[in-house]
């Protein structure tokens, strides 16, 4: 592919994730016999009553509440809650592990994703998932909209309770990159033989497809009004995780695991009592 081609591709990515942020500013609303020709209106975001309540004070007491909720999580499997999603999510995750011998190798041994990779590489996925919230934040501000500053601060605040969590995950368990390994591995040897260094890229979770599934989660829930909006915010956290695998940076079960607990964190955490 040519070096246009590659830029017009990049170009066409991001300008998917431009779109998607905007449309917490844009409100679609259907013509009216008073107004049949006004079908764009000013934005009147859908009030949730019993969404949380969030501003950069509240923010700091709301992750440590969150904390407190995720890491006590287990008191709750003890009393018999969420075990069948609980057990379904690690099943899945175990059945992945199992599988890297085989699952590994094909994206070890290819150039065909290079281009790809080099759309949604670490920095530039990053950067797409922190623009989100920013650019609502940003956009809130601007036109006095609290929805939208609320949903970017939301949105920040599954991403931080997410990386909370990631870090004694790696710290611990220090699992090996797939990159690390040389075309057909082998791979299953790859837990504690890493680096225990959390901040280190690899290792057990997928710290992106956590932050894309949790900001997803946040936006397709408050602007799910907007049909198409659910859509392309998981969408997009699905490109980006899948990214991670064919980067060689994670497994498939370091990715399906993080997207998990993004999506866990972003709906039932920050979005209690939903």
């Amino acid at each position: 592919m040519s070096r246009a081609m590659r830029v017009r591709k990049n170009g066409f990515v991001r300008g998917m994730f431009l779109a998607l942020l905007l449309s917490a500013d844009v409100g679609v609303l259907p013509l009216t016999a008073q107004n049949p020709t006004n079908a764009i209106a000013t934005p009147t975001p859908t009030t949730q009553s019993d969404d949380r309540s969030v501003s950069l004070k509240q923010l700091p007491g709301n992750i440590l509440t969150d904390q407190k909720e995720i890491w006590l999580f287990p008191v709750k499997l003890a009393h018999g809650s969420h075990w069948w999603p609980t057990v379904g999510v690690l099943g899945i995750t175990v059945g992945l592990i199992a599988s890297d011998p085989n699952t590994a190798p094909p994206f070890r041994t290819t150039n065909h994703f290079s281009d790809f990779n080099s759309a949604f590489s670490d920095a530039s996925s990053a950067a797409m998932i922190a623009a989100v919230p920013a650019a609502l934040y940003g956009i809130g501000w601007l036109h006095k909209d609290s929805y939208a500053q609320d949903s970017g601060l939301l949105a920040a605040e599954a991403v931080a309770d997410g990386f909370l969590l990631d870090i004694p995950f790696k710290a611990v368990l220090a699992r090996k990159q797939p990159l690390a390994y040389t075309g057909n591995g082998p791979y299953n040897d790859s837990f504690f033989d890493g680096s225990h260094n959390p901040f280190h890229s690899g290792g057990f979770f997928s710290e992106h497809a956590m932050a894309a599934t949790a900001v997803a989660a946040v936006l397709a829930h408050r602007y799910r009004n907007h049909r198409w909006v659910p859509y392309v915010a998981y969408g997009l956290a699905g490109v980006i995780s899948f990214s991670r695998i064919t980067t060689s940076n994670h497994f498939p079960g370091d990715v399906f695991f993080g997207g998990a607990m993004g999506l866990v964190i972003g709906r039932y955490v920050v979005l209690p009592g939903q």
